[in-house]
């Protein structure tokens, strides 16, 4: 199924609101899947997904996309700012590939998102650049808010940071649609963007509520420094995750 996109950067922060924890950030690849619940290919990478979380040196992110809601099942967790960062990484390759299930590798390369292969693959053609997840980034959570602090390094291009909420699971029962009758889980389902700022080889650091996450069943964090905009995302420098309950 097929054809979409928007645009991010993320660096991953997280914690416990009562007690005060640190996380630093080494993984070798941030993996977006773009997915929906009405597309009959993508439980299968669905539930490659899931097996990529038990990877300390990744960051799998589901991104649930809603532009085939009209084939007669709504997606229950699509967010049209999903669709919009596919679509934008599109137009930055400038190859039109939107589809799902469709990954995108440390926002600078694509593959099927059920062939596990082909994703190691991207993972390594991604890092043909130096500069891409070579930044360490560092989040520790304290008196209910989270800090993230970006070092000082290279930067060829401005790059925006972006914290992201996750949903660490969602089980969900379909209805209708190509995958009607099955029951499916998400993980690490995209929640809540929040722009941090920009990073352009300076030292910087952030502070935010925790509460800024809402209500949403949020549990864990994402944050991710990307080159680029949010209009057209390119490499990601650094990412990291960690959980906020």
């Amino acid at each position: 199924m097929v054809r979409d996109c928007l645009a991010c950067a993320i660096v991953v922060a997280c914690g416990s609101a009562a007690l005060s924890s640190h996380a630093d950030a080494e993984p070798r690849a941030v993996i977006e899947l773009f997915t929906s619940q009405g597309c009959s290919s993508c439980p299968p990478a669905d539930k490659l997904l899931s097996q990529f979380v038990a990877d300390p040196t990744l960051i799998p992110i589901s991104l649930p996309i809603d532009y085939w809601d009209y084939l007669g099942w709504k997606d229950t967790l699509a967010d049209p700012r999903n669709s919009a960062r596919q679509r934008a990484y599109s137009r930055v390759r400038g190859d039109r590939e939107v589809y799902t299930p469709q990954v995108v590798v440390n926002g600078s390369v694509h593959t099927l998102g059920s062939d596990r292969d082909a994703i190691e693959a991207a993972i390594a053609a991604s890092h043909k650049s130096v500069l891409t997840m070579s930044l360490p980034v560092t989040m520790t959570i304290s008196g209910g808010r989270i800090l993230v602090s970006v070092p000082g390094g290279e930067a060829r291009s401005l790059a925006e940071v972006w914290i992201c909420g996750l949903l660490k699971s969602a089980t969900v029962a379909i209805g209708r649609g190509e995958n009607r009758g099955k029951t499916i889980t998400y993980h690490n389902v995209a929640r809540h963007w929040v722009k941090l700022g920009t990073w352009n080889g300076k030292t910087e650091t952030w502070s935010l509520p925790i509460q800024d996450f809402g209500d949403e069943g949020i549990d864990e964090a994402a944050v991710m420094v990307q080159s680029g905009t949010v209009e057209k995302p390119s490499a990601i420098y650094g990412a990291a995750v960690a959980a906020i309950h």
